[in-house]
């Protein structure tokens, strides 16, 4: 049997946080920054109340309030999931004009208790939509599309999600 190498953190600069001090289990708490998602050249949200969602090594999930959502353009699939920390996720078709992203959003319409402020909030996986940012900044997507945290330059990793890092 192989031990899996654990990776090495990189050491956060300032205004920045690692990821690899994010607990586990995982961490929600309010994000006061404007949070966007553009698809097709809609805005699909845009909050000042969105929670996110901290767990070691992975980037930040943002996680948005359904009245900043434009909701008419998101169709409930059949597909769930479970997270041992926060329940049974719903995931949603995003649609705008003649464009569609299967399972381009997630949600948990009756969360854990420890999470039952995400109750009906949605996400997305940057990697799905065209643009999404925090504060003025576009976010990047977090590689493998699992866990769908977004990373931008406050946070620092290396971010599991990546091929070779399931076991991390």
């Amino acid at each position: 049997m192989y031990a899996l190498a654990m990776p090495t953190p990189t050491t956060p600069g300032p205004d920045q946080e690692s990821v690899w001090d994010y607990p586990r289990p995982p961490a929600l708490e309010s994000e006061d920054r404007r949070i966007r998602v553009v698809f097709n050249d809609v805005t699909i949200a845009d909050t000042t109340e969105a929670l996110r969602v901290l767990e070691t090594s992975h980037p930040p999930v943002y996680y948005l309030p359904p009245d900043d959502i434009a909701t008419e353009h998101l169709e409930r699939e059949q597909q769930t999931t479970m997270c041992e920390f926060k329940g049974r996720a719903v995931y949603y078709t995003l649609t705008v004009g003649d464009r569609s992203a299967r399972s381009a959003a997630w949600g948990y319409p009756d969360p854990t208790a420890r999470f039952a402020e995400l109750q009906d909030y949605v996400t997305f996986y940057a990697s799905k939509v065209d643009e999404c940012y925090v504060g003025e900044e576009e976010a990047r997507a977090q590689e493998g599309d699992f866990y769908g945290g977004w990373i931008t330059d406050d946070v620092v990793g290396p971010f599991k999600g990546g091929p070779g890092t399931m076991g991390w």
